[in-house]
Parts: C-alpha cells; structure tokens; sequence
C-alpha cells in the first residue's frame, strides 16, 4: 500500500472498507452558522483520503455543513462512508429524524444510522419497546434506506454492552482512551461483546474534548489517536476544528504504528491518579 495513503477496514465482515481514522461530528462541525469553516474541514478531510464522516441529528448544523457539500459534488457523496444518529426513544420521533437528516444531508440514504446516546436501563426498554426507536431503525434498514444501524454510548458500559448483545445492530460507537484503559467496562466488556457478534467498533472520545494533552506534557494528539487505533476497533473518530487537526488526524493514520507495551503502560499510569476525574461522561 502506498505511504500516501490512509488504511482502511472492512465496516463489519462484509464491509465495506472505510478508513481507519474518520471526522468526528464535533469540533467546529458542532456549531451553527460557521459555514466557511465548517466546510473547509470537511473538504480538507476529502482531500487527504478520509472516507468516514461522522454527523448526529442534534449536532447543531452538522448534517446541514456536509449537505452543502455533497449535494455540490454528488460523486464524492457517493465515494464516502456517511453515518448520522437520531437521539429519539419512539418510532415516530426516529423515522421524523431520519426524514430531515436525508433533507439535510442532501442525500436519501445513510451508510449508517446509529441509535444515540444509550444510558440508563430506562432507555434500553423504551427504545426496544413496542413502538420504540428500534422498529425505526430495522425498517430503515430493511427498506434501503440505510445500510447499517448501529448504538452509540459513552455512559455506562454495562448498559451499551446490553445493547449490543441484545440488538441487532451492525455497529457501536465507544469511547476509546487512556480513561477507559485504566477504569475498564468498555474496553474490557463491551469491545469484545462486539467482536464476537463481528460488528463495527468505532472509537470516540480519544482526546476527551481536547482535555487530556493538557494532563502532562508530551501527550499529543497523535499519542492518543495511536493509543486508540492500537485496540482491535474499525475507525477512530476525532471531531476537528481546522484544516491543520484534520492533517494531524491523517497524518497519524497514515503512518500509525502500535503502541508498544512499554509506551501503551506509560500513558496509562499518567492517567490512573485521574481516570474518575477525567471520565466526565460518566456517572460520578
């Protein structure tokens, strides 16, 4: 494989590839009316080879910055891995959704559409309910309207991990980082619940907003985007803010190299006195 490019991994065991660093829906893609530079970090991320884009329905004018684009260069759209997530617990609420992401989005289908932000046991029976969020997300996929379905969490691994063994989700979206390294729960339950199952594993939360570099010097985000990658996960995520993040971003999956053990020991001991503190996300 040319040095040039970014490697990718088939998105479950059928595919198809995707590269193995995708844009995060963050970052300046979370904001209204930043359409300038919204778009040209979206455009940076085409340019350097990224296939994997990331959007959610609640991500302010997320899916409305990638739409702008696509529907400027359909070809490209069509070249692209596109997911977005509706954070609704009902049927109906989840397919209203899924109606004004397409229109948004410029588009009339997703490579995949994920169940948002599952927590709490509450959710669990609600969304899997009759009438729940789920039937939505089966029919999309059976109708053609979506390629994929998939669950995202970053609040309790015990609970995402339910859902992965009780859904019939292609993927899960979870965070991926020293934190979690050192707390357990989703790199140690849920990650190989997923890979047994042969699911899509993509890894968020990698620098946890841009606060872990500043926990000692030397941690970059290329250490930490390392990290991730160096679990057995399909794509890591980063939310960027400017062209020069998303050249970082590439840059690292590029040319990633594993963590060896001594470095992988390391960073986890400079995060273990701060782990409960830095896991913001979940319950204290």
């Amino acid at each position: 494989m040319s040095a040039n490019v970014i490697a990718t991994k088939n998105f479950t065991t059928s595919g198809p590839p995707v590269t193995m660093v995708g844009l995060g829906g963050e970052g300046i893609l979370r904001t209204h009316k930043r359409d300038a530079r919204a778009r040209e970090v979206i455009k940076t991320a085409v340019k350097q080879g990224i296939t994997y884009f990331d959007c959610a329905r609640v991500y302010a004018d997320s899916e409305v910055y990638y739409g702008s684009l696509w529907r400027e260069h359909p070809k490209t759209r069509s070249g692209i891995f596109q997911a977005s997530k509706s954070a609704r617990r009902d049927k109906d609420g989840a397919l209203a959704d899924l109606a004004e992401t397409f229109e948004r989005l410029g588009t009339d289908y997703l490579d995949l559409w994920q169940i948002h932000d599952v927590r709490t046991d509450d959710d669990l029976k609600v969304i899997a309910g009759p009438g729940g969020a789920l039937e939505a997300f089966v029919d999309a996929k059976s109708a053609g309207k979506v390629r994929h379905i998939g669950v995202t969490g970053h609040h309790d691994p015990a609970i995402l991990t339910r859902a992965v063994e009780q859904w019939p989700v292609d993927a899960v979206m979870m965070p991926v980082n020293p934190v979690e390294g050192v707390l357990g729960g989703f790199l140690t339950t849920t990650m190989p619940t997923a890979r047994a199952k042969g699911m899509a594993i993509i890894g968020m939360k990698i620098m946890g907003a841009g606060h872990y570099i500043h926990l000692q010097s030397g941690l970059t985000p290329e250490l930490l985007i390392r990290y991730a990658l160096s679990h057995d996960i399909t794509v890591a995520i980063v939310g960027c803010s400017s062209a020069e993040e998303v050249d970082t971003l590439a840059d690292t999956g590029r040319n990633f190299k594993p963590l060896s053990a001594e470095e992988r020991s390391q960073l986890l001991n400079v995060f273990e006195p701060h782990a409960k503190r830095l896991a913001y996300y979940r319950e204290p």
